[in-house]
Parts: C-alpha cells; structure tokens; sequence
C-alpha cells in the first residue's frame, strides 16, 4: 500500500473524523470564528462519498422530532447565516414555511439543509477518505503532542494519506443494533435500508412484511410499508402491550436544554442513572403521538371493513427466522403463554435502534492514552475533551457517545451548535496555553 505524507508545514489544529450533523456544526463554527482572525487550521474526513444523515430512513412525509431553530448553528449564534432560515430563504421557502405555523420541518427538507451547509463547507472536507488509523506522535522531549491520522486516498486507488494534527474530533456516528445471530440479506434488513431495500422490491409480490422493535422508527416503518404495499399484511412484533408516546411535554423537554448538560455532568452516577432512566420516553422506544392515533385508527377502520392488513403482535418477540429463496418463516412467540405463529413473509425489517461504534480498532495504540473509568467508559471532561495519560498535550475529542458523562443529548440534534462552540473554544484555549 503506498503511503504519502502531508508536509511537516501542514499541521492541523483539529482534525475531524466524521462528517456527519456534529462535525459539519463544528467546521461552521471554525469557519465563523477565522473570519474574525487566528485562524483555526481545520479539516475534516468522511467515508461517504458524499454527505448523507440516515437517508434510509428519509421518508417522504416524516417529521423532525426537534424543533428548527436546534439546527446547527442557532442555539449557539442567532445572527449565523448558516440558519435553517437561512437556508429556507435560499430556497425562496421562508415565508411559506413560516405560514405553515410549525417549528418541524420534514426530515427530508432538514437533510436537505445540513447539504446545503455542507456544500459550504466542502473545502474543509475531504470525502471518500476512510480513517484507517489514529497513531501518536511524540516530541523530542518525550510528550505526544500529535497525532497522524491515515485515511485512504480517493485520488489513488489503493494509497493512503496520513495527516499530522494537534486533536481530533470523533463524530463518526452510531451503527445499526441488531439481534443477536441476525443474517441480514435482500429480505432482512435494518430501517437504516428501509428506502434502498422496498425500491428494490417494488413490482414484486409482497404478501406479507414483519417489522421488529416499539420505537419511532418501528412505527414509522410499519406506516411507510402499509402505505407502499397495498396488498399486503403488516405485522408490528413488540414486546410492550402497546406503543408508548414520546414525552414532548415541555418540561420533559427541559432534560434537551444546554444547562442540563451542566446538572447531569456534575451529578452523581446514581444520579446520572436516574435521570436517564426517567427520561427514556423522551427519545428511546416512544412514538408520536399522532403516528399512535393514526395507526391505530387505520387498524380499526380494516376491522370495520373486515380486510386487515394491519396487525400488532404486541407482548411478543421473534424467535427464529429463516430464509429459503425468496420467502423468510419468521416464528414468533406470544410472551404470556409461550405460543408460536409462524409467519410466512417476504421482508423482515429490525426497527432496533443503534448504538454508538466501538472507537477501540479506529483508535488502535492512541485508545491505550485514553482514561477510563470504573465501567470502562472513556472519562471526558466538560469540554468533550478525552482524559488521558500523563504526558500526552494532543487532544481528543468525542461527539457523541458520551451519554454516561453528557446525558441523553450526547448522540442527538438538540445540543449540536452548543457542543460545537464548547469544543471550539476549548480548542482556542489550549492553544493559547500552549502558546505561553
């Protein structure tokens, strides 16, 4: 594998690693803060060929959760002119979506704003470029004052590039969470590929699709599969009795404020777990409450009518599932009573969450500088600076995976333009240390 360097005169301040909503949040505010001068020497690296958030699951009438004004800049700078209303003004969109009298935009119209920030950004960012390595470098006197990051370089098939910089950024994002022995095929598939994976079975015959998990996801995707394929059964399989509504009340809603980053940082563990567990219902396993009525008012309306396509298999989980061809036997057990049916289906659909990548094989020998603590979670300090060993002044630096420090905020939109300002002065102050 050919190996090339960036000369010893290209050293960066940060370097990113990801460049999904946080790091994109993070080059804008760099790139608002060298506008007034001492630049911020900066770049970014993302595997994707292009910018892309969970397109897989960019439904064509789904809703953000979060409201627009918690968009990547305006928590932090209201006067930013990489606002979502910015964007709409671009757009010639702003007085029509302001007379639609709603703080949610589509979700597909929101991807389509973090790509026009994106595009602004695109000089900062280098695409196609896998990181395939983090590894320390130390100084004369002894202290790891670098890291050379190595990515794959797209201009040469085969070849890397290693890139010296002061701190890294991780944002590289969350991964589907499968079960357990799960085989994923052209029939089995997580919601992250409900898009891709129904466009490629559109004009086929759909008799019956399954979909797995109690979340928002979950029901969306029963809701887009009922509507695409009409002909077809839909079995929702959870083990709740019934969906549970997200809590958007407002003082739930309260646990998504920037100070209660504060409260839950300085909080005791046991305190932590509470909070946590408290408030789950704000994002994990909740659905809309208007997606619940609206579901359960298209069952209702097929039992009037005597044609049921839709089902719910509620207290229930999916014991075995099996492929031959083009048709999955999916078992599932009904939980109070043991009970098998067995399904015959053409698509299985996990609705399973994610949960966030494992940073151990990114980080190699740098993972082995980084403190943890008594669950072996990375120590992190206010500033979503990474602790480590003594002798070590380079910095790293997480977006998100850090709900066991941060709270539940850590891996969601609500708290990005504020993340990325800490981050950036952080940065802007340990360069000035550095520089006494």
């Amino acid at each position: 594998m050919t190996m090339l360097r960036t000369g010893p005169e290209t050293v960066y301040d940060v370097l990113g690693i990801g460049f999904g909503p946080s790091n994109l949040a993070l080059a804008i505010a760099i790139e608002e803060h060298n506008a007034t001068g001492d630049p911020i020497r900066a770049g970014f690296l993302e595997r994707q060929p292009r910018f892309g958030w969970h397109r897989g699951m960019l439904l064509e009438d789904a809703t953000m959760q979060v409201s627009f004004p918690k968009d990547l800049v305006t928590m932090r700078n209201p006067a930013s002119e990489f606002s979502f209303l910015c964007y709409l003004r671009d757009r010639g969109r702003l007085v029509d979506f302001l007379n639609q009298k709603t703080l949610f935009p589509l979700r597909a119209e929101f991807h389509d704003y973090f790509e026009w920030a994106a595009a602004r950004m695109a000089h900062l960012v280098e695409y196609d470029a896998e990181v395939l390595a983090v590894d320390p470098v130390r100084a004369e006197d002894g202290e790891i004052r670098w890291f050379d990051v190595t990515s794959r370089d797209p201009a040469r098939p085969g070849g890397t590039l290693v890139r010296r910089t002061r701190n890294i950024v991780l944002a590289v994002g969350l991964e589907p969470h499968l079960p357990p022995g799960t085989v994923l095929s052209s029939r089995v598939c997580h919601t992250s590929e409900l898009i891709p994976r129904v466009a490629e079975l559109t004009g086929a015959p759909i008799r019956r699709a399954v979909v797995l998990g109690a979340g928002q996801s979950a029901a969306e995707a029963v809701d887009y599969l009922h509507r695409v394929f009409t002909d077809a059964e839909v079995c929702a399989v959870f083990a709740k009795y019934g969906y549970t509504p997200a809590d958007d009340s407002p003082f739930a809603n309260r646990i998504f404020d920037p100070e209660a980053v504060d409260v839950y940082f300085r909080a005791p563990a046991e305190v932590k777990q509470s909070l946590f567990d408290y408030h789950r219902s704000t994002n994990y396993s909740a659905v809309d409450a208007d997606l619940i009525e609206s579901l359960y008012a298209t069952m209702y309306r097929e039992r009037v009518h005597g044609r049921e396509r839709l089902r719910m298999l509620n207290v229930s989980r999916i014991r075995d599932v099996r492929e031959d061809g083009d048709r999955l036997t999916v078992t599932v057990e009904y939980l109070p009573t043991g009970e098998h049916e067995v399904l015959e289906a053409d698509l299985l659909v996990h609705a399973t969450g994610y949960r966030p990548q494992d940073l151990t094989a990114l980080l190699g020998p740098t993972g082995k500088l980084c403190l943890r603590d008594d669950e072996d979670a990375l120590r992190v300090s206010r500033d979503h600076h990474v602790l480590t060993v003594p002798g070590v002044s380079a910095g790293i630096y997480l977006q998100g995976g850090t709900e066991h420090s941060h709270g539940i905020t850590s891996t969601l939109l609500s708290t990005t333009a504020i993340r990325a300002g800490e981050i950036r002065e952080s940065l802007l102050t340990q360069r000035s240390a550095a520089a006494r």
